[in-house]
């Protein structure tokens, strides 16, 4: 394991903890940037590394009360063939139009943040 690897997961749980956004705002352009991935195997990492951490948040919440099982199985049960169209939609799309819907997406959540924080 890498210490650039270390580092975006440690940044990358960072702040999705402060800010409350998800790890993979650091963790895809890191995998790009530090690691050297492209921006598919970046966001297919990322969408992987989610499986553990969704897991054992469901675990934890289980014992508070506040897991809706019911939800969870129908989220669960349709990611799976979502997962597959998006597979088929991103191997036919150009890997640059990715890179920029991934851009767009990140200026948004930004904006969304920053709102937020004028709110308050």
């Amino acid at each position: 394991m890498s210490a650039g690897a270390i580092a975006i997961g440690f940044v990358a749980g960072a702040i999705a903890g402060m800010f409350g956004v998800g790890g993979g705002v650091v963790f895809v352009p890191g995998l790009v940037f530090v690691l050297g991935l492209n921006q598919v195997d970046a966001e297919a990492t990322s969408l992987l590394a989610i499986v553990p951490v969704a897991l054992v948040g469901a675990y934890r919440q289980s014992t508070y009360g506040n897991l809706r099982l019911r939800d969870g199985i129908v989220v669960g049960a349709l990611a799976v063939p979502f997962a597959a169209l998006g597979v088929v939609i991103v191997n036919a799309v150009p890997e640059r139009a990715i890179e920029l819907a991934f851009a767009a997406l990140m200026v948004y959540v930004a904006i969304g943040l920053l709102r937020s924080e004028v709110r308050e």
